[in-house]
């Protein structure tokens, strides 16, 4: 028979092999289904962001959804995807976009140097929409004062990333690193996604 304790921890066992589930596929998707992200999926990717560990707990982080398609739209022409493909691979065409845009704004007044926190809160954020089924594509490369003005930032605030968000129609998986220079990610002959990751024993030492 069972103990109380025995069930508990089997349980913890269970969820943590699925958190490594989650962490092993959650990978960037560049390609999405056109239908909507539902409210409370929104609002749980949004819990998340506000879990996430802060610096002193300051917490300088802000966002900005955009989920109706025509600021979505709006936002997807002020962004740049798959710096490693060109543009007519790596670009989602029109029905690929995602249906869904978050910015995350760092309040200068709080702090001007919130790159872990937003590290921090974009990881919890992307997870927890891959939990629901929901890929994700972080992108830096953005026209940041276009979308600044667009969302109504004022001085003190600063754009620091989108974050795209969507069903996503193609796979997204890892290989390992066949040489140092071998981190561009590619498609394969069906337009899947491969991301070459580094071994562990090449980026972990033990003293």
């Amino acid at each position: 028979m069972w103990s109380p304790f025995a069930v508990y921890m089997k349980g913890e066992i269970k969820a943590m092999n699925e958190l490594m589930e989650l962490l092993q596929t959650r990978r960037t998707y560049r390609r999405f289904e056109q239908r909507e992200v539902a409210q409370e999926i929104i609002d749980e990717i949004l819990v998340a962001a506000r879990l996430a560990s802060s610096a002193a707990n300051r917490q300088p982080l802000k966002y900005v959804v955009i989920n109706k398609p025509a600021d979505v739209s709006e936002v997807f022409s002020h962004t740049k995807w798959a710096g490693y493909l060109p543009p007519e691979l790596g670009q989602p065409k029109e029905d690929e976009k995602p249906v869904l845009f978050i910015g995350v704004v760092q309040d200068l007044n709080i702090s001007r140097d919130s790159d872990t926190d937003a590290g921090l809160a974009i990881s919890n954020m992307t997870l927890a929409a891959w939990n629901h089924g929901v890929g994700s594509c972080i992108i830096g490369a953005c026209n940041k004062p276009a979308l600044s003005e667009m969302f109504g930032l004022a001085e003190t605030e600063k754009l620091h990333t989108v974050i795209a968000f969507g069903y996503p129609t193609h796979t997204s998986r890892i290989e390992d690193t066949k040489s140092a220079d071998d981190i561009k990610y590619y498609m394969d002959e069906t337009r899947n996604y491969i991301v070459p990751k580094r071994k562990l024993e090449d980026v972990v030492r033990y003293l």
